[in-house]
């Protein structure tokens, strides 16, 4: 199974297999890394420039071989048990779905597991591993970082994440609910 930098485990053994396609991919197909950040790697952006700008891997959907891939989560629902997000405007309270890394952009090499003959070989063009994230609850997130849990295990939510859950959903409720000047008028009086 892959490990974070630190050692524990990130709950899935190829984060290819889970990623997305490519931040940087536009709906046209092109790779906006080389529209808008020619300068970062200027020998990848002329090679794009040269095929209008295309996605040289984005047909295939062979995610490794790009050097610029990033496949990074805006979903707003647990990946593994499907608890979504309730956030309250001008609450600063800790958010229940967050960004889950399966891959880390900046890490020196590939961390995959050399015992676990299932793996995948690791990148042989030099792309490096790229980051790739899904969204995890802080519940399921626990569970992946300090156990074996897998990120597509079926799981269902954590009573205590369902609880605070609705607790957020009672209070966005509460807050929008429309009280008509009739009624604010005849409390006060």
């Amino acid at each position: 199974m892959e490990r974070t930098p630190d050692g524990t485990p990130v709950g899935v053994d190829d984060p290819y297999a889970v990623a997305g396609v490519c931040d940087h991919l536009t709906d046209d197909g092109r790779c906006r890394f080389a529209l808008t950040r020619a300068g970062d790697d200027p020998e990848f952006a002329a090679d794009r420039r040269r095929d209008g700008y295309a996605c040289h891997v984005g047909a295939d959907g062979k995610w490794r071989a790009c050097p610029h891939y990033r496949s990074t989560t805006d979903g707003r629902e647990c990946y593994r048990c499907g608890l979504s997000e309730v956030r309250l405007a001008h609450d600063d309270a800790r958010p229940l779905v967050e960004e889950h890394h399966l891959s880390y952009g900046d890490a020196e090499s590939s961390s995959l597991d050399t015992d676990d003959a299932e793996s995948p070989s690791p990148d042989t063009d030099g792309a490096g591993p790229h980051e790739i994230t899904v969204a995890l609850c802080r519940w399921c997130h626990t569970k992946v970082h300090k156990s074996f849990a897998r990120i597509d295990d079926d799981a269902s939510p954590d009573p205590e994440a369902v609880a605070a859950r609705e607790s957020r959903r009672s209070k966005e409720q509460s807050e929008s609910a429309f009280e008509a000047a009739s009624e604010r008028f005849d409390r006060e009086e």
